[in-house]
């Protein structure tokens, strides 16, 4: 599956930076598949595997904030590997045809 999720802390400010690289800390660690944009981190692994990094995520800002905001969406298709990267290429197939 792939897991696209973004954890935000709340009531700690404007400037969270901070605390989102403790979340994408625990992601890297992790040692699965991922990668982090401006919005989203995208993980991939079994459901079991996913699901401990966001909850870890979640529990390493909620050590440091007050509240916390959760976003998450899910592509679960069993059998599929590589799906970071493979999606990804496809689209970029169909644009160099152009």
């Amino acid at each position: 599956m792939i897991v696209a999720f973004s954890v935000t802390p709340l009531g700690v400010g404007e400037d969270v930076g901070e605390y989102v690289a403790e979340a994408v800390r625990v992601v890297r660690e992790s040692g699965l598949p991922h990668r982090t944009d401006a919005m989203f981190t995208s993980l991939e692994g079994e459901w079991e595997e996913c699901m401990d990094v966001v909850r870890r995520a979640v529990v390493a800002l909620e050590a440091r904030a007050p509240r916390v905001s959760l976003v998450l969406k899910a592509d679960i298709r069993p059998g599929v590997t590589d799906g970071l990267t493979a999606k990804v290429a496809t689209v970029d197939r169909y644009l160099a045809d152009d």
